[in-house]
This record gives structure tokens, C-alpha cells and sequence, in this order.
């Protein structure tokens, strides 16, 4: 099964650039028209970019992005794993980054924060389990919400694999119209009433805190699943309808979010919320073409993709989870030192590429070798199984093999 499209690393790396971009220089200043943010306001300088707002305040929709890739990345690992290798893989990935980000912004929280360290505790430990901390409560990083709807998509995923019976296919349709009920039910009530009225601050409301429900965003993990799909094998009739309701169901989110946004702050009442609607299509259309390309090119040997591609990719995870309280902590240390805003916004996002590469490249696979050594001292891992052992979950994702007609001699 060929379906590894090195293309996603540098869209991956553009997607959290356009979110880091976003909260620095327009979230940073722009939240004083919804409400108050997270920790990372403790450690902020007093800069205001609102010249730049037109070409920032979408950069939000790189999440949406996020979701998509990650349901074609996890749907490839999955169509090849065991629910053992695929539950370690997971941990492997996501564990040591998570550990070492969460750490690393608690200390500058600790060290340049104006709040009081008791509150830090709690997220803290949510962070380091990512475990959802439920409406309630803040998060160690605004950031972190995200890796709630992740871990709950690679439950979602661990669970089918366990049955046995509930494949890809079954996975993404359950999503898709799972998703697209709700998402449907939100556009409709949004567009019936105002920011002010409680059933938009409630439909609202379940695109963050409860992002493990996957209400607004399993069509976006859906999507990704059936572009997977279609890295392997044609598309029939009715999944190319699937494919179509997930588009319209991850459109309909972002647009009723953008909307909010749009009556929400003044600065940028003259957009259009059609914009991260657009860029987000952008983004799938890219996918889907590179994977229709992998359909065709199939038992063709290609070139490799360049190793800057793969790194990009993996920088990706840890400046995502760097770029907004570490971010803004150096932003901050910049303007203070005498340089102007936009200035210290570029120079703190290169310092932080260049951390995050040391990090993926140095301690990130100190951390996982050290949990490995740990998990096979207390239990044994899962070994790797003949691929005939584990396809479950995979069937349905290749070609139909041709019918053998017998003609009967004349």
C-alpha cells in the first residue's frame, strides 16, 4: 500500500507557521473584544498589530488543516498495525513532545509569569497526560485544546481496531455524518440568532472545550480518512458523496467560527468569513491532488523527498506547542530590549524553529528511548505482527482484484 505523501510535511509546517502568526500577532491583542485568554497573557508585551489583522486573523484555520492530515496520517498507520503498535506508536510520537513542551512552558510561566504559581498545577498535569480538562478549568497553553480531539480521534481508531469488524471506511462514515448532523444543526441555529443569545454561545461552545466530543471537527479527521482512501484506490460513487458532506461540514465550521469572530471583534467587522474557508479548501484541494498523483503513480519508483521536507514535518508538533506562551515570553524579552513588534515577532519565530529542530532532533528521541527502555522493563511491547495478522481495519482500501471469467470451449 503506497500511501505516503511527503508533500504534507511542508503543508503541516505552513499550517502551525499560520497559527504561531496568528496568535502573535493578532490573538495578542484582539482578545480584549471576546474575553480574557490564557496564561500566556502573564508573560505578553503591550503591542498591538492591527494593521496586519486583514492577513492574520484567519491563521486559525491551520487547526482545521491539522485535522485533516491527521486523519490521513493516522488512517496510513493504522491500515499497517496491530492496536498494540498503533497505541505505541501514538505514545511514542506524542508523549515525549508533549513532556518536554509542557515542562519547558511551565518554567517560563514560573520564571516571567505575573500569576500566582498555584494555578499552573493542575493544567500542568493535564498537559502531561493529555488528558481533557473538561468546560471548566484553563489550559497550561491555549494551544493544548487541540490535542484533546487528537487523542480522542486515535481512541476512536484504537477502539475499532480492538472489534475486529469496524473498519476505515466504517470509521469515516460514522464520523461523517456524526459531524455533519451537528454541524448542520450549529449553522442553522448560528444563523437564527446573535453572539449575544445563548444557543450561539452554546453551539460555540463545543468547538473548544468539548473538542473531545469531535462534534465540529470529525468531519475534518473523516475527510482526511477518506483522502487516504483515495491514495489507495478510486473512490466509488457514494464515497465521493461522503467526501463532498465532509467538505461542505468543515466549510460550515470554520464559517460559522469565522462569523463569531467577524461580530465579535471590531478590528476586523470588514472581513470576510469566507477567507479561512477558502485557504482551508486550498489546503484539501492539495491534499487530494497529491493524493490522486500517489493513486496513479502506483508500483512507479519515485524520488525521495528532500530531508529539509521531513524535518519541517517533524518541527511541526513541538512549535505548535511552543509558539504561544514561550513565543510571546521571548517576544516580550525582544520589544523590552528596544526592538519594535514586527521585528521581534519574526526574530522569536526563527529562535523557536531553531529550537524545535533541537528539539525534534536531540532530546525528543532521548525522551522516547528512555520511555521505550521503561515500557520494556515493566511489560513486554507489542511485537510486530505478519501484515495477513492485522488488516482488518484495512479492508476495503485497495483495488477490487479483477474477476476471472471462465468462457466454456465452443
Amino acid at each position: 500500500m503506497k500511501s505516503h505523501l511527503p508533500l504534507l510535511d511542508p503543508l503541516r509546517f505552513a499550517a502551525a507557521l499560520g497559527v504561531a502568526i496568528f496568535h502573535q500577532m493578532f490573538w495578542s491583542w484582539a482578545w480584549v473584544s471576546i474575553g480574557v485568554p490564557g496564561f500566556e497573557r502573564t508573560v505578553a508585551a503591550d503591542v498591538l498589530y492591527p494593521s496586519a489583522a486583514p492577513f492574520t486573523w484567519f491563521g486559525w484555520v491551520g487547526v482545521e488543516i491539522f485535522f485533516v492530515i491527521s486523519g490521513f496520517v493516522i488512517a496510513n498507520s493504522a491500515s499497517t498495525s496491530s492496536p498494540g503498535e498503533f497505541l505505541l506508536g501514538r505514545a511514542l510520537r506524542i508523549y515525549p513532545a508533549v513532556w518536554v513542551c509542557a515542562t519547558a512552558t511551565l518554567l517560563v510561566l514560573l520564571l516571567f509569569g505575573s500569576g500566582p504559581a498555584s494555578e499552573l498545577i493542575l493544567p500542568y498535569i493535564h498537559a502531561m497526560l493529555m488528558v481533557p480538562k473538561g468546560v471548566t478549568g484553563q489550559w497550561l497553553d491555549e494551544v493544548y485544546w487541540t490535542l484533546a480531539a487528537e487523542t480522542a480521534f486515535y481512541g476512536l481508531v484504537f477502539c475499532a481496531m480492538l472489534t475486529k469488524r469496524i473498519t476505515l471506511r466504517h470509521l469515516a462514515w460514522g464520523l461523517t455524518i456524526y459531524s455533519a448532523i451537528f454541524n448542520a444543526v450549529a449553522l442553522l441555529v448560528l444563523s437564527c440568532t446573535t453572539p449575544s443569545d445563548l444557543p450561539y454561545l452554546i453551539i460555540l461552545m463545543f468547538r473548544v472545550p468539548c473538542a473531545a466530543f469531535l462534534l465540529s471537527h470529525g468531519c475534518l479527521f473523516a475527510l482526511g480518512i477518506w483522502l487516504f482512501t483515495s491514495a489507495n484506490r478510486q473512490l466509488t460513487a457514494l464515497e465521493q458523496v461522503a467526501i463532498a458532506i465532509t467538505c461542505l461540514s468543515g466549510a460550515a465550521e470554520i464559517y460559522f467560527f469565522a462569523s463569531f469572530f467577524l461580530t465579535s471583534i471590531p478590528a476586523i467587522a470588514d472581513q470576510s468569513a469566507l477567507v479561512p474557508v477558502m485557504v482551508w479548501a486550498a489546503a484539501v484541494l492539495f491534499i487530494g491532488l497529491a493524493a490522486n498523483r500517489n493513486r496513479r503513480s502506483a508500483g512507479i519508483a519515485s524520488a525521495e523527498a528532500p530531508t529539509y521536507w521531513k524535518t519541517l514535518g517533524l518541527i511541526t508538533y513541538p512549535l505548535y506547542l511552543t509558539h504561544n506562551v514561550i513565543g510571546t515570553a521571548i517576544i516580550r524579552a525582544l520589544v523590552e530590549a528596544g526592538l519594535d513588534a514586527t521585528t521581534a515577532v519574526w526574530i522569536a519565530l526563527g529562535l523557536l524553529v531553531l529550537v524545535c529542530w533541537f528539539i525534534c532532533a536531540k532530546i525528543e528521541p532521548a525522551v522516547r528511548f528512555a520511555l521505550m527502555q521503561a515500557l520494556s522493563y515493566f511489560g513486554k511491547l507489542p511485537e510486530r505482527q505478519p501484515a495477513s495478522r492485522h488488516q482488518a481495519l484495512a479492508r476495503g482500501l485497495r483495488p477490487p482484484l479483477p474477476v476471472t471469467v471462465k468462457i466454456a470451449a465452443s
